[in-house]
């Protein structure tokens, strides 16, 4: 429902549900570690995705208190993939907010978490999320580094070791990545390109299709090809 129809949608069925369900299950319930670390896993990745609704409808410091809690239970769970998962977030939404300098550290420490989880498909998510801070900063050569460090490790992913979780982090998702980095670093012809190539896409991604042409339109726009980029803009509304 929320790649669908957007977080406002489903944010406060999301978060009451956490509030009367899934808090007092995790204070008050008991079970074998199997089972708790099952739970507290499952309550992490509702609190992810609670913290992308907020994120996304403008909510920022009520996204980063649900992420920072994700966070928590992942590694009180010790899943260092999850937990990488949520550092990429915090990333993501630092360099988004104008703060470069805590985007790259966040991603650094995601980097380091989803080395010991041992999933390229991770390793790539990380590693782009560096390369987006550096280009945020300006430092264009560990930015590139960054990126050629993401397309390597994207080449590794076998697609069958891919948790269901991080199944939306497919080609068209590094694309879009790629595009806002070189849109960032002040190269517009190599954003253009790869915005182009995040548009094509799964189905079923309705709300990352009206992000990737937004991008694109902007994009155009820095280019100065104002028609097409209003062509673009229409099409995202």
């Amino acid at each position: 429902m929320d790649n669908k129809y957007g977080g406002a949608h489903s944010r406060s069925a999301v978060t009451s549900y956490l509030a009367i369900n899934v808090e007092p299950m995790l204070r008050d319930g008991r079970a074998r570690e199997a089972v708790r670390n099952e739970l507290v896993t499952a309550a992490a990745e509702l609190h992810q995705l609670a913290g992308w609704m907020a994120y996304d409808t403008g909510h920022a410091d009520v996204g980063r208190t649900h992420l920072r809690t994700a966070l928590r239970l992942c590694q009180q769970a010790g899943d260092d993939g999850l937990s990488a998962e949520m550092l990429a977030a915090m990333s993501h939404h630092a360099a988004f907010h104008g703060a470069p300098e805590s985007a790259v550290d966040l991603a650094l420490a995601a980097r380091q978490t989803a080395k010991r989880a041992g999933l390229p498909a991770l390793q790539a998510e990380t590693a782009v999320m560096e390369a987006h801070g550096l280009a945020l900063q300006r430092d264009m050569q560990r930015c590139l580094a960054a990126m050629r460090d993401a397309e390597n490790a994207f080449s590794e992913i076998d697609t069958a070791d891919v948790p269901s979780w991080l199944r939306y982090f497919d080609g068209a998702y590094l694309s879009a990545k790629f595009a806002h980095t070189f849109r960032d670093l002040g190269r517009p012809q190599e954003a253009e390109r790869f915005a182009r190539r995040s548009l094509e896409m799964s189905a079923g991604y309705e709300r990352g299709r009206l992000f990737n042409t937004a991008l694109l339109a902007s994009i155009l726009a820095d280019m100065g090809r104002p028609e097409e980029a209003c062509a673009h803009g229409a099409l995202a509304v």
